[in-house]
């Protein structure tokens, strides 16, 4: 039987930071405040996008590594958090959401 839910997914570098605090850790305690089911970070090679170029070094130096967070979980338990993620996101990043099937 399949559900229908909601993908989220956010792309941010891993150098971005709001207050002192990196967005992935912000955006994390927002997805936990918001009681979603869970997320999973993900780590990129390399990336471009509206403020250049995002790669990683492998000589054991991160450089603007490209960070992408994926949540699936209920329309209604996505939508109230989609405000918050935004104003956390800013203009750093990229917040999608597009609808997807569990089976």
């Amino acid at each position: 039987m399949k559900q229908k839910m909601w993908q989220l997914i956010i792309r941010i570098k891993k150098n971005d930071e709001v207050g002192g605090k990196r967005l992935q850790s912000l955006i994390m305690d927002c997805l936990i405040k918001g009681k979603v089911s869970g997320a999973t970070i993900w780590t990129g090679v390399d990336g471009f996008g509206k403020r250049g170029k995002s790669t990683l070094h492998l000589e054991g130096v991160t450089v603007n590594m490209p960070l992408i967070i994926e949540v699936v979980d209920l329309q209604e338990h996505l939508e109230p958090l989609l405000p918050a993620l935004k104003m956390i996101v800013g203009d750093d990043g990229l917040v999608t959401v597009q609808e997807t099937y569990v089976f």
